[in-house]
């Protein structure tokens, strides 16, 4: 199933339909989509039904205006990421059993503590080779600290989106682990984050906010846990915000 569904991906047209709804937060209908697309209502309806079959979209129904009763009209059509996850190994790998049993042998031991030390290290690791790489690109060398923290969580696979002075993770890359061990993947996650940030802010040996010139002050940013039920349980955020707590 998942590679017949990865393969309605090469398809061009389809492929920037799918980009489109997912960076969505909310659902999305065909009208939008084919405006956002540059196509016509009619195919960008095909390429998300076609998606919704192959699934990895979710259909659900419902009005946007908000309205009800008579005269509010039929429920329109909605499409949203699919809540499946989709990997494919050739040949087949197990790669889930085994994060399964070592996450379970993990919080059987008691030993959460040492997987974020080394979940912190491992973060930093990235962090400071991602940094030297910015520094030595002239073109992103130059940008501000957020948007350098935004492309280094998108190389990760967060999703990264900025919202005013946080930046929240709509993709959480150990979702399906999150979901049956949380306290043990989701401490796993932020020391993972903390050390990245760190490793990008060290590099340079100063922090995000002293090396910043687009107002993120004196502090750097900072991953705290905040579930919502669909991002990432953890949010980041930026310098800005904690100066005005």
């Amino acid at each position: 199933m998942s590679v017949e569904a990865i393969g309605e991906l090469r398809e061009p047209v389809r492929r920037a339909v799918y980009e489109y709804a997912v960076s969505q937060d909310e659902p999305v209908g065909r009208d939008e989509v084919a405006s956002a697309c540059g196509i016509g209502r009619t195919l960008a309806a095909f390429h998300l039904d076609r998606l919704a079959t192959a699934g990895l979209l979710d259909v659900s129904f419902g009005r946007r205006s908000g309205r009800t009763g008579p005269g509010a009209g039929r429920p329109a059509k909605l499409y949203r990421r699919s809540a499946t996850d989709h990997e494919v190994s050739l040949p087949p790998r197990r790669y889930l059993a085994v994060a399964e049993l070592l996450a379970e042998t993990v919080e059987r031991a008691a030993a959460d503590e040492k997987l974020f030390a080394v979940a912190r290290d491992r973060g930093r690791s990235a962090g400071l080779a991602a940094a030297a790489l910015r520094e030595g690109d002239a073109d992103r060398a130059g940008s501000d600290a957020a948007a350098g923290i935004v492309e280094v969580l998108a190389g990760q696979g967060y999703e990264p989106q900025r919202r005013d002075d946080s930046i929240v993770l709509r993709n959480c890359p150990f979702h399906a682990l999150a979901r049956d061990y949380p306290p043990l993947v989701c401490g796993m996650n932020l020391a993972l984050l903390e050390g990245l940030l760190d490793g990008l802010s060290a590099s340079r040996g100063a922090d995000l906010g002293e090396r910043s010139s687009d107002g993120l002050g004196g502090s750097p940013a900072v991953p705290r846990i905040a579930p919502t039920g669909t991002n990432c349980c953890v949010v980041i955020d930026l310098a800005s915000k904690n100066n005005h707590d």
